[in-house]
């Protein structure tokens, strides 16, 4: 009797065994690959939904901050337009009365002449907020150049501004962002931060355009997120979203507050 041929039967058996084995591990490969394949799909959803709602949030803060802006220029036109051109319709019809004297008419004109000069020189600071002139025309250094002589002006702080870029005049439309930022920045410190002084350079750090902003106010603790979640920072996470950069913020309680952006 040979020993080394091994009967038919058992033949069979070892084939539908191994077969019987790959079969198995290839319905546990397709079960792993399965599952795997599906918290992959999982992740990148929630991905997607992280993506969502923060450009659902952003696009919050913008209408939000948008609105804001519509109702603070309204009251600006009310009161310091609106108002004044109503008393000056009011002063145009005394002069259409009887028997008035000369000292009286002159006394109604100057009122009117005062209140329509007061108009105009409101009617140009409202028309400057929404955009300055010398940004329009000369491009964002210019602009907050002019931007830090009027912080000035209110001699309750002083500024320090250097710029080490040459702004590229086709890019206005994102430098107006960059500008806005600043804006809202400068108008924290001295709201919030009650700073007396702020430094603002600008520079090109390995190819990439960088602000550095800080101040000497009162600060806040920045390791607390709700600090940063005010109406103001959503609208420069915002600007700064569009622009494509990055943003960092760190201050502590009575030392100032450091930001450093991309652009």
């Amino acid at each position: 009797m040979n020993t080394g041929h091994i009967p038919e039967k058992e033949l069979v058996a070892i084939i539908l065994y191994i077969s019987l084995f790959f079969i198995i591990v290839a319905v546990a490969l397709i079960i792993f690959f399965y599952f795997s394949r599906k918290k992959i799909i999982q992740k990148e959803l929630e991905k997607i939904d992280l993506i969502l709602r923060y450009q659902k949030e952003q696009l919050h803060a913008i209408i939000v901050t948008q609105e804001e802006e519509r109702k603070r220029i309204a009251q600006d036109l009310h009161d310091d337009i609106s108002s004044k051109l109503n008393i000056v319709s009011l002063n145009s019809h005394l002069l259409t009365a009887p028997n008035l004297t000369e000292a009286e008419t002159a006394e109604i004109t100057e009122n009117i002449i005062a209140l329509t000069t007061k108009a105009l020189d409101n009617s140009r600071k409202i028309a400057h907020n929404l955009l300055p002139p010398v940004f329009e025309k000369f491009g964002l250094h210019a602009g907050i150049e002019e931007l830090c002589e009027e912080f000035e002006s209110s001699k309750s702080v002083k500024t320090h501004y250097k710029n080490e870029i040459d702004f590229d005049e086709k890019d206005i439309d994102r430098h107006l962002h960059v500008f806005r930022i600043l804006q809202e920045l400068m108008n924290n410190s001295i709201r919030h931060g009650k700073a007396s002084e702020i430094w603002i350079s600008f520079a090109n750090v390995n190819g990439i355009n960088t602000c550095n902003y800080k101040d000497n106010g009162v600060g806040f603790d920045s390791s607390n997120a709700e600090n940063q979640k005010g109406l103001g920072m959503k609208n420069i996470d915002s600007r700064i979203s569009f622009l494509e950069g990055t943003i960092e913020i760190n201050s502590e309680i009575n030392n100032g507050i450091v930001v450093n952006f991309t652009f």
